[in-house]
């Protein structure tokens, strides 16, 4: 019996002792001091109410997932109502938490300073207060974040995601360059594209993002959106030709088509394509500051092809020299000097350093270009006196091309362009601009040009080759230049004197060609009496053989002269017919029978009146397909290519 009684007792006491240390654990707070026991109480209190305020602030973040997992754009205002209490209750978290876990430190070393707890229940304490430390810790400054669980960066990607859509969604379709109905009418700049609601939801988006970080994130899609809507209407007016280089074409000419283009787009990038930009990016961006949405704005522009405008012009100016091109480098001047104003204001910023770089740059290259173009024109024209007269004795190519020129540059377009590089050029060479400059210099041309006159007669070995041209060139002068701004410069005198010395070298050159002929067909010895007709009729058939050798060869030479001018043409025609015309015709109508019985008569009567008039009034007519070749003492040396314009249909050489 006592042996059954002890092998019960045996497993009774195995786990009394086990039960012993949990047992000492909970009464070891009864063997505490009692001001311990007393205070312990307060304690607990302090730091489990922070910890209860953020455990229930943690519940209130799981709470707006479900809200901020949506789609923004069904109610964007409401959601971003959301964000915004997510952020309050991250930053009560990120503020609190600490202060919590602070609280929660110092009970567990409360308690373990006054043995108060179970040091194993206070060990698992210290663990994990030491695991909240160190999360709070690694996390640094960005450790709210990390309390909701990433949910705060979702929300924010769809909010940034609802930015690009609004953007994209609301952005207008290309703008259309539309021709003015007047050259003069000020191209109107469109409404904003995008309505005044979008713009607030847009700022509205961009408050939230901006105030979580991710300002560089909302202007590079910004950037992003604008930059392809304005490339999309650029791509419509076929830009490809801002890509060409100086080497794929041959002078200013074979792309002046382009140039032409060329400003009536800068017009349109600069006044309505970024016009409307540079307006949109201080609407929807003006919260950022000025110069972080100006930076944006020089973003799109650079990102459109602003440089691209800007090359094109710079491309220009590297191409060979000639005279068109200086007027082509004034239209590019003329189109940069209207947008300058513009310019300034749209592109003034920091951000925008490179295209001011390029402006003006390509503005001092058109100054430098046009001034050096302008004032080499009179060597050009100097140097080619040494090129041989037309072989016809027509106006020399050059001489219409530089009286067109010059008076082209005098004209309402161009003159004030020219007078404003030329200033520009006198400012940086600190000289004082003289008034009379472009005057002065386009008369030295002109004069230049007459003393080639001179030089050329000299070449022709024919005298009367030299009064047909002289004729021309003065008559070229005289009908060409009245009531022109050139004509206007050189005078109403000078004019005169080219009047009068196109009628004396008219005179001299019918008397040196047509005039001679009517002396031959003299009546001398022809008196009539019976017995003399045979001696009569060899008189005649003499006469007529030498008029018509005569006539023969001046019809021969004159096949290949010309006279330029239609009304001079028909009336030294009309001239030569009556230095000879009636002559011949009363001569064979007084002499004719005595030859037309003779067998050989078509010898001698070889012509009629008619016939005669026809011939001579089929003469001087252009040739514009053929290419004639000069006949002269000196016809050495080189046409200079840079001279050469198709604008004025016309060569400035010689010939």
């Amino acid at each position: 019996m006592h042996t059954r009684a002890l092998g019960r007792a045996g497993p009774r006491l195995e786990e009394i002792n086990q039960r012993l240390p949990a047992l000492e654990a909970a009464v070891r707070p009864i063997r505490a001091q009692r001001d311990a026991l007393l205070a312990v109480g307060g304690h607990i209190d302090r730091a489990v109410g922070p910890a209860a305020a953020v455990l229930k602030v943690f519940d209130a973040v799981h709470g707006l997932e479900r809200s901020l997992l949506s789609d923004p754009r069904s109610d964007l205002a409401g959601y971003l109502s959301v964000v915004k209490r997510l952020e309050e209750a991250l930053k009560f978290l990120a503020e609190n938490c600490a202060l919590a876990i602070q609280w929660l430190g110092d009970i567990v070393e409360y308690l373990e300073d006054n043995s108060v707890a179970d040091e194993r229940y206070l060990s698992n304490l210290k663990k994990s207060l030491d695991c909240l430390r160190e999360l709070q810790d690694s996390e640094g400054d960005e450790r709210a974040h990390g309390l909701d669980g990433g949910l705060l960066d979702v929300a924010l990607d769809k909010l940034e995601g609802e930015f690009r859509r609004l953007l994209v969604d609301h952005g207008a379709p290309p703008l259309q360059m539309q021709q003015p109905a007047d050259e003069n009418e000020t191209p109107c700049i469109a409404p904003s594209p995008l309505p005044g609601v979008v713009v607030q939801k847009l700022q509205a988006v961009l408050d939230r993002l901006i105030a979580n970080g991710r300002l560089d994130r909302c202007i590079a899609i910004y950037t992003e959106v604008r930059s392809a809507n304005a490339r999309a209407s650029l791509r419509a007016l076929n830009l490809d030709y801002l890509e060409i280089s100086t080497e794929e074409f041959n002078g200013v000419q074979s792309i002046e088509g382009y140039i032409v283009q060329w400003g009536r787009h800068l017009e349109f990038a600069v006044k309505h394509l970024f016009e409307l930009e540079y307006r949109l990016c201080g609407e929807v961006l003006e919260r950022i500051g000025t110069d972080a949405w100006t930076e944006c704005f020089a973003q799109i522009a650079l990102q459109t092809g602003m440089l691209d405008f800007l090359r094109f012009g710079k491309t220009v100016t590297e191409s060979k020299k000639d005279p068109i091109k200086l007027v082509k480098m004034l239209d590019i001047f003329a189109s940069m000097n209207k947008l300058r104003l513009d310019f300034n204001r749209l592109f003034r910023s920091k951000a925008c350093n490179e295209i001011q770089s390029l402006t003006r740059d390509l503005v001092k290259r058109l100054v430098e270009g046009v001034c050096d173009i302008f004032w080499e024109l009179i060597v050009q024209v100097e140097l080619q006196r040494q090129m041989p007269p037309p072989a016809d004795g027509g106006v020399p190519k050059l001489v219409s091309f530089i009286t067109s020129y010059c008076n082209q540059l005098l004209g309402d377009n161009y003159r004030p362009l020219l007078n404003q590089v030329l200033d520009i050029q006198r400012s940086w060479q600190k000289e004082k601009f003289q008034e009379g400059l472009l005057n002065d210099a386009i008369l030295n041309v002109v004069r230049a040009l007459e003393g080639n006159l001179e030089i050329w007669s000299k070449a022709y070995e024919d005298t009367a080759l030299v009064h047909l041209f002289m004729m021309n060139c003065h008559w070229h002068f005289s009908k060409h230049l009245k009531g022109t701004k050139l004509g206007n410069l050189m005078g109403e005198s000078w004019l005169q004197d080219h009047e009068h010395f196109k009628e004396y070298f008219l005179t001299l050159y019918l008397k040196e060609t047509w005039g001679k002929l009517p002396a031959l067909l003299s009546r001398e010895g022809l008196i009539y009496f019976y017995g003399g007709r045979a001696t009569a009729r060899d008189l005649v058939k003499k006469r007529l053989k030498a008029f018509n050798e005569v006539f023969d060869e001046l019809y021969r030479k004159h096949m290949n002269w010309v006279v330029s001018e239609k009304d001079l043409r028909e009336r030294v025609c009309q001239s030569a017919v009556q230095a000879i015309v009636p002559v011949y015709r009363s001569y064979m109508q007084n002499y004719g029978p005595l030859v037309e019985q003779d067998a050989s008569s078509s010898k001698y009567s070889k012509y009629s009146p008619q016939s005669l008039e026809k011939m001579v009034g089929s003469l001087f007519q252009l040739k514009p397909a053929k290419q004639a070749t000069a006949k002269a003492r000196h016809s050495n040396g080189k046409v200079n290519p840079a001279l050469v314009t198709n604008q004025f249909c016309s060569a400035p050489t010689a010939v």
